[in-house]
């Protein structure tokens, strides 16, 4: 029998191919034998370029501009002429100094720069995975590292953040990176969400970033005064009102609007590089997961995308997670023919996290005793 592990990772507990290594060490526990192929796969955030160097690219890294201004190490991923970029790498949460969010003052600056170091390497097609950001800036800050000029009425380049936009006066795109109009770039995300308003940037991530609801109105009337002038130049096309404009605290639009990117939903970006298709054509099960399997998972989330390529070729898939809140109906509609969750092994959701490798194991082993043949 040949399993195939697609699995996403395990956010806090366990990164994708750990996940995979601790599935796979339960199964051939208690089904010697059986064939295991792994795939990391990912939505576009965080695990995006582990997937990337799995599918043979070559990690690069580069010292950049953190959320906060501090310099940060961050990897991206090349094989010849592509280039995939992880903005959480430079930009996100994970790389705030002391985990302390700053919702006004966090910049995108460090993946412009992520940005100018693919271009430096002759690099034309750029996937730009944009989850897990701590900026609300309106990729202004990635713009300003690709060569926007921004100034406020004294003539004074802006200061990093969403929040300076307010002080923001006149915009000047000429210079930016010439390069840029040759490069195809993909925004690879599965938020749909426009800049500003109640379904805006920062109305609704804002405040897992730390925005109060002052802040949130604060940084929604920045954006708006940031997409306003800057759409007056030429060759930006308004991109204010277009899905995704929203992603990564605006950094969508700015990837939209000067850019000339196009979105397309992270998940289906992965699986075209890993090849996850290819794959799990041959496989006899295919087992996919995430940390939390939820109402979110059915938007396009990881484990929703592998399941669409298993069911299009036939395979059945099961879904590992730390736990699920999808009822029995929900996850067969999803395609899922069985969930395991480590809540069921352990309720305590900090214990399972912390042992969540030892709990995968054992969820392994009663999946090989359950799916595979016995002799």
């Amino acid at each position: 029998m040949r399993i195939l592990i697609a699995s996403d990772k395990f956010k806090g507990s366990a990164t994708g191919p750990e996940v995979a290594a601790a599935l796979a060490e339960g199964i051939r526990s208690s089904a010697p034998g059986t064939v295991i192929d792994t795939v990391p796969v990912a939505d576009g955030g965080e695990g995006t370029v582990d997937a990337a160097l799995d599918a043979g690219f070559e990690a690069i890294t580069a010292t950049v501009t953190g959320p906060t201004g501090q310099p940060v190490e961050a990897r991206f991923a090349v094989r010849g002429d592509q280039a995939i970029i992880e903005m959480a790498a430079a930009s996100g949460l994970d790389a705030l100094p002391g985990g302390v969010k700053d919702a006004l003052g966090a910049t995108s600056r460090g993946t412009g720069e992520l940005i100018l170091a693919a271009l430096d390497r002759g690099c034309t097609h750029i996937a730009l995975g944009v989850g897990g950001s701590a900026n609300t800036d309106g990729g202004a800050g990635m713009l300003q590292a690709l060569g926007l000029v921004l100034q406020d009425a004294e003539g004074r380049d802006l200061a990093g953040g969403g929040g300076a936009l307010a002080s923001l006066a006149t915009v000047d795109a000429a210079a930016l990176d010439p390069r840029l109009a040759d490069t195809d770039i993909v925004l690879a995300s599965d938020v749909d969400n426009p800049l500003l308003g109640r379904r805006g940037a920062a109305a609704v991530f804002g405040p897992q970033k730390g925005a109060s609801t002052e802040d949130v109105g604060a940084l929604d009337a920045a954006l708006a005064r940031f997409a306003a002038l800057l759409e007056q130049q030429p060759g930006i096309r308004p991109a204010a009102d277009l899905p995704g404009a929203g992603a990564a605290g605006g950094v969508g639009y700015a990837a939209l609007a000067a850019l000339g990117a196009h979105r397309e939903p992270g998940v289906e970006v992965v699986q075209r590089l890993t090849g996850l298709a290819e794959r799990i054509a041959g496989a006899d099960l295919v087992i996919t997961g995430e940390g939390s399997l939820d109402d979110q998972s059915l938007g396009g989330k990881t484990p929703l995308g592998v399941a669409a390529a298993a069911g299009a070729a036939g395979i059945p898939v099961v879904a590992v997670c730390g736990r699920s809140t999808l009822s029995p109906e929900a996850a067969r509609t999803a395609g899922f023919e069985r969930v395991y969750a480590l809540s069921e092994l352990e309720p305590d959701p900090a214990a399972s996290m912390a042992n969540a490798k030892t709990l995968l194991a054992e969820v392994g082993r009663r999946l090989g005793a359950d799916f595979v043949p016995q002799p």
